[in-house]
């Protein structure tokens, strides 16, 4: 039984992502009367506070935290409490954590500071810590469309506040939530800065404002008059890992409960730790939840071109799917969705309650039912996939649990279509453009050569593909009707293994001159657009070292374009060759 004697059972100082997560799981643990103290006007994630009834002292500040014989005396410049344990969620600014080398501060790019407008501004929060999932959620709850760069981030390590809340952004496409990917530069387009990623299917993205999230630490004892006797009654614990100065009790949220547990509330069932707390028993409900919690999305149309090669269709359930032709989206499954084939994902045990994203490149369905072509959709994006084989060596892990879907499945969509890879180079309505493609990376070219038709270009296009056999196809009688009424287009398929097809490459379209045949004219880099999506073999991308231009043993079809005077497109350096790195 809870001592009626005790003003409250918890008391949690700070509002932060680890205090709202402490306050709220001691609720549901079984505690009546538990109270977050909090020093400012809001708390982490406000809309967690009414939906788990937490109570919320707010503007006190702490003077002094005190123990008598039974229980923890908090004094704030209000009143004073007493209770029965008392954990120290706050969090500092760590004056010596400095941004990345490199990155220069302006009004436009701060550490820890989002500006007072916020509606309507395109924001990007740099980190992978609880405080950077705070700034991310402050700013979408005042409209500002947020994207956060967290190469790195360990979702297992965040406070279950900071991912429940990620969790619901991305379910509901209110920020983009990066994983992998973190900017290693920042530059500027007029007063406006814009990120440079380390990974090159995140594209260069400008925004309002950029804000890099600092490194916090706990505050010393001494700064919350915190005294011996609380020290020495272990009812008193901060935090957070431990930091020079500070002798009260501390350490990750899972020890620093347990340690709450044992010392102030020996009535609860402790719970296992984060090491073996897992969703263990597969049960349909549980498998339901999990799909609530990811999905935000579903599929209007499952289309087998054969049994191993896909056109999807997904409808979001929150906002639209406006794009630019050439850019790509991400979808994801759980990895406690079946899979088609025989083949077990390593490791499943550790991540079987997670999702599997990929990014995939958007296609286009060319035609219109009453056939014109089809214009941008602005409510479903449509998908090229096959179904990538896994063997004892690779196991693949999303798209056998693609394969299984049927219309009417839910499914996540990523709430940011990106990519530089466009058609924004083509300035010139008689300009020549050449698309090259292996496999389903012509998917983008779909939509990017019906865009260009729409809109009356007059200069040759010329789309090739290389695949294996005839079937693998999936769009080859669309482009056939966009040969018959459009004579400046110009369609190239080519099967590697058909018994009376020559077996040949994209390489050798240009050197055989069939580019230059299906374009009237010369491969004239002063009037010619190359696009190159796929197998990165076909692309060929060199490597510069110290300088100098190495292209790979194998040639590509950059190296042959670059002998014919075309130069790559790459970072403030405009080209003539742009490829997606599609593999």
């Amino acid at each position: 039984m809870v001592d009626n004697d005790a003003n409250y059972d918890l008391l949690v100082i700070g509002g932060t992502a680890g205090g709202l997560s402490a306050a709220i799981s001691s609720l549901r643990s079984g505690l009546g009367r538990v109270r977050v103290i909090e020093p400012g006007s809001s708390v982490a994630f406000p809309e967690l506070v009414p939906e788990n009834k937490v109570e919320v002292g707010y503007g006190e500040q702490v003077l002094s935290i005190d123990a008598d014989e039974h229980h923890v005396v908090v004094t704030t410049d209000q009143r004073s409490y007493r209770t029965r344990g008392c954990l120290v969620a706050l969090r500092n600014r760590n004056p010596q954590w400095t941004p990345p080398e490199g990155v220069e501060l302006s009004k436009n790019v701060s550490v820890d500071e989002l500006p007072e407008s916020l509606n309507g501004q395109d924001i990007l929060v740099v980190g992978y810590t609880n405080h950077a999932a705070e700034l991310a959620a402050t700013a979408a709850a005042a409209g500002a469309g947020v994207v956060m760069a967290a190469g790195g981030i360990d979702p297992a390590l965040l406070a279950p506040a900071a991912d429940a809340v990620i969790r619901r952004l991305e379910r509901e496409r209110r920020a983009t939530i990066l994983y992998r990917a973190v900017p290693d530069d920042i530059g500027t387009s007029g007063e406006f800065p814009i990120a440079y990623f380390n990974d090159r299917r995140t594209p260069d993205l400008e925004f309002d404002h950029i804000v890099y999230a600092s490194k916090r630490i706990r505050p010393a004892a001494s700064e919350l008059g915190v005294t011996s006797a609380a020290i020495e009654s272990g009812k008193v614990l901060f935090l957070g890992r431990p930091e020079e100065g500070v002798d009260a009790p501390s350490g990750p949220a899972w020890e620093i409960g347990r340690l709450l547990a044992e010392a102030c509330f020996p009535e609860l069932e402790l719970q296992e730790t984060p090491s073996t707390v897992q969703r263990r028993v597969r049960h349909e409900s549980v498998i339901n939840e999990l799909r609530d919690e990811h999905y935000n999305a579903t599929i209007t149309a499952f289309e087998q071109r054969h049994s191993d090669l896909w056109v999807i269709r997904v409808r979001p359930d929150i906002g639209g799917t406006s794009h630019i032709p050439g850019q790509y989206a991400s979808l994801g499954l759980g990895y406690w969705e079946d899979r088609v084939d025989k083949y077990a994902d390593a490791g499943i045990d550790g991540k079987w309650n997670k999702l599997i994203r990929r990014s995939y490149s958007i296609s286009h369905p060319i035609f219109e039912p009453s056939g014109y072509l089809a214009p941008p959709d602005t409510e479903e994006l449509e998908f090229y996939i096959v179904l990538v084989q896994s063997d004892e060596n690779h196991v693949a892990a999303l798209t056998p649990r693609l394969g299984r879907l049927q219309v009417g499945d839910r499914i996540y969509l990523g709430p940011k279509v990106a990519g530089r890879y466009t058609l924004s180079a083509v300035e010139s309505p008689d300009t020549a453009v050449v698309f090259f493609a292996t496999g389903t990376g012509e998917a983008p070219h779909n939509s990017m050569a019906t865009e260009l038709l729409r809109k009356g270009h007059t200069g040759p296009i010329v789309s090739t593909v290389t695949v294996r056999n005839w079937q693998d196809l999936g769009y080859l009688d669309a482009h056939r009707q966009l040969e018959e009424r459009f004579p400046n287009y110009h369609y190239l398929p080519m099967p590697t293994r058909e018994q009376d097809v020559p077996k040949r490459y994209l390489q050798d379209l240009i050197r055989d001159g069939d580019i230059e045949r299906a374009l009237g004219g010369t491969l004239d880099p002063a009037n010619t657009h190359a696009f190159l999506c796929g197998n990165p073999a076909m692309i060929g991308l060199p490597e510069e070292v110290d300088g100098k231009t190495t292209f790979p043993e194998t040639t590509g079809v950059i190296e042959l374009l670059v002998e014919r005077g075309f130069s790559i497109d790459r970072r403030n350096e405009p080209g003539n060759i742009h490829f997606e790195e599609y593999w």
